[in-house]
């Protein structure tokens, strides 16, 4: 191979894992953050009732804003890399995160400086503010959410990765939509529930029915959203066919498909 193809192949790979590992670990820092989608689009709540006992809107964590930019990437690097950049890229970003949870954790148990608790003591309007409680509070997550979190983004990643292939081995090179949708539907479900059954069921006090009902609103939003993106894995596809050229493009979708990634 040339020097000129293998440069190619390394710098793809490498903005791909860059957007991959930026914006997971970003979805889990922000995830603390709890939105209504309905409110920040100007409606009122669905407030559907599930189970006659839990009312439930489409109240979603920031982190599911970019997320589905790593279903996308997700599913670049597994048509260009095949399974094995997935794992890769996985494992690093697990690794990653989990370190960012820790370096979180140590710098939340630093004493504050007075000078900031002194400057930041006021919110709007005057009224007293802790900002060491604040910043605590916003970066601080329970073991039980780290713990679902990482279980539930691996799971989901190797799901993800194993679906596409055999999507892969009976579409061929067509129908991208199909695999790449297929195979988000597929690990998304089992993320959905992953994350919530121990995060808040094993080590929190929620129900089972609690756990299925607000894992069906995040896997209802996570289905919409895998569905409207479609068209940008399309656009993605052809910038990266142009970068790479025609012939080394379909180099590589052959050798991810046969698990023969230069990776």
């Amino acid at each position: 191979m040339s020097s000129i193809k293998q440069s190619r192949k390394t710098n793809l790979f490498m903005v791909l894992g860059g957007i991959f590992l930026t914006n997971a670990i970003l979805a889990e820092i922000i995830g603390v953050k709890i939105f209504s989608a309905e409110k920040t689009l100007g409606f009122e709540p669905v407030n559907w009732l599930f189970f006659d006992e839990y009312l439930l809107d489409f109240n979603l964590t920031a982190g599911a804003v970019i997320w589905p930019v790593v279903f996308i990437t997700t599913d670049i690097i597994n048509e260009y890399f095949g399974k094995k950049g997935v794992r890769k890229i996985s494992f690093l970003t697990a690794g990653l995160i989990a370190y960012a949870f820790l370096v979180i954790s140590l710098v939340t148990v630093l004493t504050p400086a007075d000078f900031w608790l002194d400057v930041n003591a006021e919110g709007p309007g005057g009224t007293p503010f802790n900002i060491s409680y604040a910043f605590n509070t916003i970066f601080r997550q329970g073991l039980g959410i780290i713990i679902g979190s990482l279980t539930a983004f691996l799971l989901g990643q190797l799901i993800d990765v194993f679906v596409f292939q055999k999507l892969r081995a009976v579409t061929g090179p067509k129908m991208i939509w199909l695999r790449a949708t297929g195979s988000t539907l597929v690990s998304q479900f089992i993320d959905s529930f992953v994350v919530l059954g121990i995060a808040f069921y094993i080590f929190g006090n929620w129900s089972l029915d609690q756990i299925i009902a607000v894992g069906i609103i995040n896997y209802i939003y996570k289905f919409t959203v895998a569905i409207i993106l479609t068209p940008l894995l399309y656009v993605g596809h052809g910038l990266i066919d142009r970068y790479l050229g025609k012939e080394l493009a379909e180099e590589m979708m052959q050798e991810a498909s046969s698990d023969r990634s230069f990776l």
